[in-house]
């Protein structure tokens, strides 16, 4: 790898390291705005909502966050009823999570509130900025979504059984 190719993937990763926190300050601060539910919990209950029944596990393990801390904000998802435990039946060892019906109707509130926060600072721009904001954004998720998806790569290796 030459010089060149260095200098851009070093500026690439400062880039990505400056966007998470940007997007989410912005995030965090619509979501508070809108529930008082922590982004941890909409992220569990964002990924329950494309699985369907995920062990507390693979929650902690596609979060990248402790069981322990899983469990935390699991408990407080099912006192606000928005999920509920589910026994394995083979395996009482491993513990399902699975979104109610509550839970699936204010996520999908929250999410509608939310997107509209967005769309109205979105909206703001001109069609030229609109048009780069589509494209980069479209074109960033394609890459990232490649490169962590990598087999290899810890991030995307969460076991099954766990």
């Amino acid at each position: 790898m030459n010089d060149i190719e260095t200098v851009s993937i070093d500026k690439i990763i400062e880039n990505l390291i400056y966007l998470h926190p940007l997007l989410s300050k912005s995030l965090t601060r619509s979501i508070r705005a809108k529930t008082n539910l922590n982004p941890g919990s909409l992220y569990i209950l964002g990924m329950l909502s494309k699985n369907e029944i995920l062990s507390m596990s693979e929650i902690g393990c596609k979060l990248s966050i402790p069981k322990p801390h899983v469990t935390g904000q699991v408990d407080k998802l099912i006192a606000e009823e928005m999920v509920e435990r589910l026994f394995d039946p083979h395996d009482r060892r491993i513990i399902n999570i699975r979104m109610t019906e509550k839970g699936m109707e204010d996520f999908k509130i929250i999410k509608q509130d939310i997107s509209k926060d967005m769309r109205e600072r979105i909206e703001k721009l001109d069609k030229q900025k609109l048009d780069v904001l589509f494209d980069s954004t479209q074109q960033v998720r394609d890459i990232l979504s490649e490169i962590m998806t990598d087999s290899h790569s810890p991030l995307t290796s969460c076991n099954k059984n766990q």
